[in-house]
């Protein structure tokens, strides 16, 4: 899987939360649900296509002239990637590692690993 620069993921978590969707409805997201000032339509349509042709990451379907996308990779699927290139990268391929880290850095209490690890054996 290919990686996604900043603002393909920031395209990518949008087309996430509100596929089916054309680049106008993006657009609008940006503008109704985070506050941005309305991108150019040119500059979406690039990044999408990027998205669509060239990485994988979408797929789409013609009405004429209007394109609606929807994501071929699924969140949950990219998270679990990029959970694994960062355990992989920065902590020499060790989940212990991480997790030593994020209590070592206070990102996550002992009482969140323990509640954490509760519910994987609830899973289980």
């Amino acid at each position: 899987m290919k990686k996604l620069t900043k603002a393909e993921e920031e395209i990518m978590q949008i087309i996430w939360e509100i596929a089916p969707c054309t680049v106008s409805d993006i657009r609008e997201y940006m503008v109704e649900q985070m506050g941005m000032k309305k991108p150019p339509h040119s500059t979406v349509s690039t990044m999408v296509r990027i998205l669509d042709d060239k990485k994988g990451f979408l797929k789409h379907k013609a009405y004429g002239r209007t394109f609606v996308y929807e994501p071929r990779i699924s969140k949950e699927a990219y998270s679990r990637q990029s959970v694994q290139k960062l355990v992989r990268d920065y902590f020499e391929g060790s989940m212990d590692r991480l997790v030593s880290f994020l209590v070592k850095e206070e990102d996550l209490s002992l009482r969140e690993l323990n509640e954490l690890v509760e519910r994987l054996e609830e899973e289980e």
